[in-house]
């Protein structure tokens, strides 16, 4: 038996609640997995959500990461003992999650976790850490390099964008954070924003082009924010863009892209291949890894206080990461 945070869709209603599961129950995957630690992610409120659209089982374990132990694998790449993360694919959408104490996924949808990583550590960083490293490495593939001037990271105080204030200030860039919360401006000065905007100050104008601000951005919003962002970018720059909390609409014309030869970055942490998954966890395990893991906390609840979490982090309440302990 394992004991796991259920959510069920019942007509236009998702009731939660946490229940004993037969191991059977668990789902198809070749790996078993007994999971210390999830993380709470926007996608994970959105999944037991009624208009969520992201649950693709009527009775669903939510939880889109993990980290763990293999406890058993008739996978040739996985033994007893082996610390694994997962992350994206169906985990936690169309395959139950990490919000339980124990998983069964396919082999390929497994990362080894780096030594220098505790399952703790993986997870504080969770699927929301990992996009932000990988738009902080889109953007430097892309040519940004510390020292040309600020770089911009939209919805700063939730999952993706705190850690990516914590990624670039420890790389060295001006960062400025963008945010409705004037309560979390000492918090992100902490993570080690130099400078500190409001949310309104990048939807006020809808000119074609704007005075260039950013030599580089992380945005985690979309619509009218993410339009604006391109709007202000340095000549030759580029956005990563990975959210929609914003809406998912966006309003531009061309100028920006034809006359600053500007560039928007997808950003998906999702269907990404497992090489260059591999290779991202690798590089947050070494040069990459915020300095202070724990700054970057928000509190920690086991499956009976997930439904709190979950649904402040709906109304955009969340500060930071939030661990799930689930064993």
């Amino acid at each position: 038996m394992t004991r796991a945070f259920l959510a069920t869709r019942r007509d236009r209603t998702v009731d939660t609640e946490v229940v004993e599961l037969d191991d059977a129950d668990l789902g198809e995957g070749d790996v078993d997995i007994d999971i210390d630690y999830s993380s709470v992610n926007f996608k994970d409120a959105l999944a037991v959500d009624p208009n969520g659209n992201v649950a693709r089982l009527e009775q669903l374990v939510p939880g889109v990461d993990l980290a763990g132990t293999v406890t058993k694998s008739t996978s040739e790449h996985f033994a007893p003992g082996d610390r694994v993360l997962a992350h994206g694919y169906g985990v936690g959408v169309s395959h139950h999650g990490g919000f339980a104490a124990a998983a069964r996924l396919p082999a390929e949808w497994l990362v080894p976790l780096p030594h220098s990583l505790s399952t703790r550590e993986a997870m504080i960083l969770g699927t929301a850490g990992f996009t932000a490293a990988l738009s902080v490495l889109a953007l430097e593939e892309h040519g940004l390099t510390p020292g040309e001037g600020p770089v911009l990271v939209t919805g700063a105080t939730g999952g993706v964008g705190s850690v990516a204030v914590s990624l670039l200030a420890g790389r060295g860039y001006e960062v400025v954070a963008s945010t409705g919360k004037e309560s979390s401006h000492r918090w992100l000065h902490e993570l080690g924003a130099a400078r500190i905007i409001g949310r309104g100050e990048l939807a006020a104008s809808t000119k074609p082009l704007e005075e260039q601000r950013w030599h580089g951005a992380v945005d985690c919003v979309g619509g009218p924010t993410l339009a604006a962002v391109i709007r202000q970018l340095h000549y030759g720059a580029a956005v990563a863009a990975s959210g929609l909390t914003g809406g998912p609409g966006l309003e531009l014309t061309v100028f920006p892209f034809i006359l600053r030869s500007v560039a928007l970055l997808g950003i998906d942490s999702v269907q990404l291949g497992m090489a260059r998954r591999r290779q991202v966890w690798d590089a947050i395990a070494g040069g990459l890894r915020p300095e202070d893991l724990e700054s970057l906390v928000a509190g920690e609840v086991d499956l009976n206080g997930l439904p709190e979490v979950l649904a402040t982090i709906a109304r955009g309440g969340v500060q930071g990461r939030h661990l799930v302990v689930c064993n």
